[in-house]
């Protein structure tokens, strides 16, 4: 990554008619909602309060980016039984939902036969692909993400994410 190379929310704000997002894993640990994971995990309580400091910002940018007409896709690939985590997620998921976004889950029994990227990732237009590197425990690594722009790289990452949203379970239908 080089420091010129653009992030997320540039990257959003770029896009001109989709913005989709592969998630892969079953256990996240990011800094920015381990407390909100960790009083989930005591409480069985959800922050899915849209205007919460917790999730307004990200409510914010997902309304305002929707508004420009820009359709923004969530899918993601999860392991059954799932993990404390993926029930952590799918509790919040209808904030994602109230602010405009799509979501699907996939069981990954389900997604065997799928040309998967080997890491998480956005996909903005078709076009360009944000990679987001984790380490072994769900952490942001160093660098946190990556931008690739060859025609190869995003029809894989644009194929992948259709396949697994083609065969997705809208959320309002996922129970586990």
């Amino acid at each position: 990554m080089s420091q010129n190379e653009p992030g997320f929310d540039e990257l959003l704000a770029a896009a001109r008619h989709s913005a989709v997002h592969l998630e892969m894993r079953d256990s996240y640990g990011v800094g920015d909602e381990a407390e909100d994971f960790e009083n989930w995990k005591r409480t069985g309580q959800r922050d899915v309060d849209p205007a919460s400091d917790y999730w307004a910002p990200w409510v914010d940018l997902i309304r305002r980016t929707v508004a420009r007409g820009v359709v923004v896709r969530r899918a993601r690939i999860i392991s059954e039984p799932v993990t404390d985590y993926i029930r952590y997620e799918h509790a919040g998921t209808p904030v994602n939902l109230h602010a405009g976004e799509q979501v699907r889950w996939l069981p990954r029994r389900q997604a065997s036969d799928i040309a998967l990227p080997g890491n998480d990732c956005w996909v903005f237009d078709e076009e360009t692909v944000l990679f987001n590197h984790f380490t072994g425990d769900g952490n942001w690594s160093e660098p946190g993400w990556e931008v690739r722009t060859e025609p190869t790289v995003a029809r894989l990452a644009t194929a992948a994410f259709e396949a697994v949203w083609e065969r997705g379970i809208p959320h309002e239908k996922y129970s586990f």
